[in-house]
C-alpha cells in the first residue's frame, strides 16, 4: 500500500518556511539535509556556496501520520519554478517493482524529470509530471541495488 504526503519547493527560503511551519504545527523536524551533503556530480562544476547551504530535503512530521516535506529548488530539476507549481505529490511505496510500476503509469503521456535510480539517502526514487500537470516523487524507501 502506498502513502503520500506534500512536498513543497521554495526559492532559497525553504529553512524560513518550515521553522515558520514548526511554530505553528510544533514538532521536531524528522530530518534536514542541505545540498552541500550531497557527492559531487563532478568534480569540476563546484557547488556555489550559497546553493549549498540551502534545503535539499527536510520533514517536519505532524498528527496522523502526514509528513509536511519540503526542498529550496531551481537547479536542473526545476527550472521552471514559479509560485503555483512549488508542490510536488510524495508517493512511498513497498519494493522496486512497486516503484516502478506506479512511477512508470504516472509518467505515461507526461514527463519523466528524474528516472528511477539508487540514490546516495538509500531510496530507489524518481520524478516525474503526470499528463494533467502534476509533478510527482515516487520512493521506494530502503530499497537500494542490493536489493534487487
Amino acid at each position: 500500500m502506498a502513502t503520500a504526503n506534500i512536498y513543497l519547493n521554495f526559492n532559497g527560503n525553504c529553512e524560513e518556511a518550515f521553522n515558520f511551519y514548526r511554530s505553528v504545527f510544533g514538532g521536531e523536524f524528522g530530518s534536514i539535509n542541505r545540498f552541500n551533503e550531497m557527492p559531487p556530480q563532478d568534480a569540476a562544476q563546484a557547488m556555489p556556496e550559497e546553493l549549498g547551504n540551502q534545503i535539499m530535503h527536510i520533514s517536519l512530521p505532524m498528527e496522523g501520520n502526514t509528513v509536511l516535506m519540503g526542498s529550496d529548488v531551481g537547479i536542473d530539476w526545476a527550472p521552471h519554478f514559479q509560485p503555483g507549481n512549488n508542490f510536488s505529490i510524495s508517493v512511498n511505496v513497498n519494493g522496486r517493482e512497486e516503484a516502478d510500476r506506479v512511477y512508470n503509469a504516472l509518467s505515461e503521456n507526461g514527463n519523466s524529470t528524474m528516472p528511477m535510480a539508487d540514490t546516495f539517502w538509500g531510496d530507489y526514487f524518481g520524478m516525474c509530471t503526470d499528463q494533467f500537470g502534476i509533478n510527482w516523487m515516487v520512493s521506494g524507501v530502503g530499497m537500494t541495488s542490493s536489493e534487487s
